[in-house]
């Protein structure tokens, strides 16, 4: 047995019943075709960006603009909003949504590079916003009504930048690793040993 298997059987024996199913969950194959390719995925990362916008937008329309429609309209959004997550979710593997001990060394290290990556992201984000909010004050404009707007947008962009940059960052999975692949192949074998 190699260091590495006995590590992952460690890991395996200090998993929760709970860690196990959610690692089932994130490794299930069913919705494969919706994020097979880069394509797919980057489709699937573009609507989750757009939904989350028409979100908060609806959202702070119902809570600073007093905009009751825009309340069934965030209703409305919820669903979508949920599946394309999942989709990410799903191309990743689970990346974020698992807890470390679920995950292998390579996941691990996955994690740490989409986590900086986000960091690195928002940090530059945060830093044009500064720079707004200072040409704003420089001007003397009235910005007071946008502070908890752009604050909000700020937190929920920071909440979501790591799954848009991991659903970004997945690459396609080489075929030996790919059960379908696996399966096809057997397929293709037993047909040869006829």
């Amino acid at each position: 047995m190699t260091d590495h298997q006995r590590v992952r059987e460690a890991r395996a024996r200090e998993m929760t019943g709970y860690d196990r199913r959610m690692l089932a969950i994130m490794n299930r194959r069913e919705g494969a075709p919706m994020y097979a390719t880069a394509t797919r995925r980057r489709i699937a990362v573009g609507a989750h960006i757009a939904l989350t916008v028409a979100s908060v937008a609806a959202w702070l329309l119902t809570v600073v603009g007093h905009q009751r429609w825009a309340m069934w309209t965030m209703l409305g959004l919820v669903l979508p909003w949920c599946v394309a997550t999942g989709v990410i979710n799903a191309s990743t593997r689970g990346l974020l949504e698992l807890r470390e001990r679920a995950l292998d060394e390579r996941q691990q290290a996955e994690r740490f590079r989409v986590a900086a990556h986000a960091r690195q992201i928002m940090l530059w984000l945060l830093l044009a916003a500064a720079v707004g909010a200072g040409v704003a004050a420089n001007q003397e404009w009235d910005t007071e009504e946008l502070l908890f707007p752009v604050l909000f947008t700020a937190f929920v962009v920071h909440w979501l930048m790591p799954l848009w940059v991991a659903g970004l960052a997945v690459r396609d999975e080489p075929a030996d690793l790919d059960p379908d692949v696996d399966r096809d192949r057997d397929l293709d074998l037993d047909e040869v040993d006829r």
